[in-house]
């Protein structure tokens, strides 16, 4: 329960700086011309790429929200260096080892990368 009167914050004088990510429905939309221009009247400089080229980082997303909802959101480090090694043993015990992925036919990402050689050495025979 609230029990004292918050006043309202005054903006800074300085303009801010502000980071955005926005996902929309419509593809078109985040691609038209109207929205290209209105980011720029707004100083926002879109980020985009289309779907399996080195732009589209929903692979990246993906696992960084993983990241957060498995480890980061249940556990608190003490410093950054104990942060460090908590990521860097959820990445090299769990997550590439044995957690499976729909994206990768539900395989780990070490088992998917696996298959990828064996069937490109099969290939090169």
């Amino acid at each position: 329960m609230l029990d004292q009167i918050v006043e309202p914050f005054s903006l800074p004088s300085q303009p801010l700086l502000i980071e955005m990510l926005r996902r929309l429905a419509e593809s078109a939309q985040y691609t038209s011309t109207v929205f290209g221009q209105r980011c720029r009247e707004a100083g926002i400089v879109p980020s985009m790429g289309t779907v399996g080229d080195c732009f589209d980082n929903a692979m990246a997303e993906s696992f960084f929200a993983t990241l957060e909802c498995e480890l980061i959101a249940r556990e608190q480090s003490a410093t950054r260096e104990i942060a460090r090694t908590k990521i860097f043993d959820y990445i090299e015990t769990w997550y590439n080892p044995r957690r499976r992925h729909s994206a990768l036919d539900y395989l780990s990402p070490i088992d998917y990368e696996r298959r990828y050689q064996e069937a490109g050495s099969a290939s090169s025979i």
